[in-house]
């Protein structure tokens, strides 16, 4: 885990699980998974995964490994898990497009999109919801993520496409 190393710890004692992928014995790519909430740093956010639902999250591949298909594979490993273990649903979030493939290869489809801007000292998010997306499910991830509802200083805009 480099830099993060001393999370590590902390991670597992508040029930985080991780998934990795290791050759000739080391480890090139992992993945967090959580069933309780975790901030996300990049929105400002907190997601609360529901009963029966996990969030995949932290998901890194060494530089020197990258476009191998690792994180496909640790992917691959998270959902059939998660499968197994008869959770119904998992969330993701990616502001990569090479990870947005592996995603979507996984079985994993795009519900929204955010926008994060500053002026000032205002931070701007805008969330849309993805083309193609039911309303139910955009409607449940703002819910996961204390969008419906939510009384915050920071605006918060949605459009509809």
């Amino acid at each position: 885990m480099g830099e993060e190393g001393d999370r590590v710890a902390p991670r597992f004692a508040r029930g985080c699980r991780a998934f990795a992928m290791v050759v000739d014995g080391a480890v090139v790519a992992y993945g967090w998974v959580s069933t309780a909430g975790e901030w996300i740093g990049e929105l400002g956010l907190e997601i609360k995964p529901d009963a029966g639902e996990a969030y995949v999250w932290n998901c890194f591949t060494l530089e020197a490994q990258r476009r191998r298909g690792h994180y496909r594979r640790v992917l691959e490993g998270i959902v059939a898990v998660a499968r197994a273990e008869g959770f119904r649903r998992l969330w993701i979030g990616s502001v990569d497009v090479p990870a947005e493939k592996a995603d979507a290869d996984a079985g994993f489809a795009r519900v929204l999109g955010f926008d994060v801007s500053h002026s000032d000292a205002v931070r701007h998010l805008t969330v849309s919801a993805a083309p193609g997306a039911t309303q139910v499910l955009v409607d449940e991830a703002r819910r996961r993520l204390g969008l419906d509802g939510w009384t915050r200083a920071v605006p918060v805009h949605t459009r509809r496409h």
